[in-house]
């Protein structure tokens, strides 16, 4: 996916308030934007970090500028959750995940399990729905393996549960890590963060969810899902 014009380059100060952060342009001028990522964003806000940004002039929005990207561990890291399922999309359009190749039909957003919706319903004939979930990964402590998530996530339990469920009526229920940086080769549930939520990953793989995980190429001009990586104690074969 495309920016619709390059990003601007720039200096973190610091991020505050989980959705505001300030940072110094390459002309010097301090400036306060929107941060499209409430959580935790562990190793990713460190003052004097490169980062990235984008620009937007609509009148309705109180801050010009939004964080995009930073600069991590050597290399650009993405953090705006709304990007997974547009990255996501794309690659499923363009066939990039060989596991969920075949459908003919994309939903967004329908409903299912309690309260919930569920991120891609894929449909075609003579096969079982596909109901997909995706969750952004960003967290790197070990060279070359990414981890989820990064701190305790009620929410990513129910929507493992709720795909237990799926699975366990005769549909097929897919948890898709997209991870927002290019130098991991492996991801893996990180259990010491959220105990629970790693427990919640083991059952609903028991029940039959399956689990991918994709990382992307980055940089300033666009972002792309485009490699399939190993999820430790998911069978590689999966891929």
């Amino acid at each position: 996916m495309r920016f619709d014009s390059p990003l601007v380059p720039a200096t973190l100060i610091s991020r505050y308030k989980r959705f505001l952060f300030d940072a110094v342009l390459a002309d010097g001028t301090t400036i306060t934007g929107s941060c499209p990522n409430t959580g935790s964003m562990r190793g990713l806000t460190t003052p004097g970090s490169r980062i990235w940004l984008s620009e937007h002039d609509s009148p309705t929005r109180k801050y010009r500028h939004m964080l995009e990207m930073v600069e991590a561990d050597g290399t650009i890291v993405g953090i705006n959750t709304g990007m997974p399922n547009k990255l996501t999309e794309e690659a499923l359009l363009a066939n990039r995940i060989p596991s969920l190749r075949g459908y003919d039909t994309l939903k967004r957003e329908q409903r299912y399990g309690i309260n919930s919706r569920i991120d891609f319903l894929l449909s075609a004939a003579g096969r079982p729905d596909a109901y997909v979930e995706v969750k952004n990964v960003h967290f790197m402590r070990e060279p070359g393996l990414a981890e989820f998530p990064d701190t305790a996530t009620k929410r990513g339990a129910k929507h493992l549960n709720e795909l237990g469920d799926a699975a366990q009526a005769g549909h097929r229920a897919v948890m898709l890590y997209l991870i927002q940086r290019s130098d991991c080769h492996r991801m893996r549930i990180c259990s010491d963060l959220d105990p629970i939520y790693a427990a919640a990953f083991q059952r609903a793989t028991g029940r039959g969810v399956e689990a991918y995980a994709i990382n992307c190429d980055i940089s300033p001009i666009e972002i792309v899902a485009s490699r399939m990586v190993a999820i430790d104690d998911w069978p590689t074969a999966a891929l």
